[in-house]
């Protein structure tokens, strides 16, 4: 049983142990963070929020970040099926790095597959719950499962961390919506 046990899980290890650990940006993101608060104006907030992005799409290796960049082109022409067939790739075989579930459920939104992007967006706030492109990804997401409660609580969290989000305009439907509960 012990056999059969590690036969399934080799696989799965060796492919976990062929991406080393993502870059630890946690000290860069918090100083980006804590910038974003005390910024005056949007302009400003998006040139801080662009280094975020450079933070999160910094992937563990050159394998990993050929994958992220491969998803992302095919994700910005329009095609899904290989934006996928790379993220699928990319969280296979760096299953601790973030950006790789984040840009999955990206496509899964963007092809409204609403569900299964959920997943995807949990993973990856559980291994960067500072990731605001997450928080308002599930913030959103959830607004098209008509989970408004949810959504609400998922925006604030990502407002609370960059108050400056264009789905900043989102919170008062949501308010509305669930007002009406």
């Amino acid at each position: 049983m012990v056999l059969t046990a590690l036969i399934c899980l080799t696989p799965a290890l060796a492919q976990a142990e062929g991406c080393p650990a993502a870059p630890d940006h946690g000290a860069d993101q918090d100083a980006l963070l804590s910038e974003l608060a005390q910024v005056g104006s949007e302009g400003e907030a998006q040139v801080i929020n662009n280094q975020l992005w450079d933070l999160w799409d910094n992937a563990p290796d050159e394998p990993s970040q050929a994958m992220l960049d491969q998803g992302m082109r095919a994700r910005s022409s329009y095609d899904y099926l290989q934006a996928m067939d790379r993220f699928e790739a990319l969280v296979n075989y760096c299953p601790f790095y973030a950006e790789g579930y984040n840009q999955r459920a990206f496509v899964n939104f963007l092809t409204g597959d609403f569900e299964a992007a959920l997943p995807d967006l949990d993973r990856a706030l559980d291994i960067n719950p500072r990731h605001v492109g997450a928080l308002s990804g599930k913030a959103l997401t959830l607004h098209a499962l008509g989970r408004d409660a949810e959504a609400l609580i998922a925006l604030d969290a990502a407002l609370k961390l960059n108050p400056w989000l264009g789905e900043r305009h989102l919170r008062p439907v949501l308010l509305q919506a669930t007002e009406k509960l």
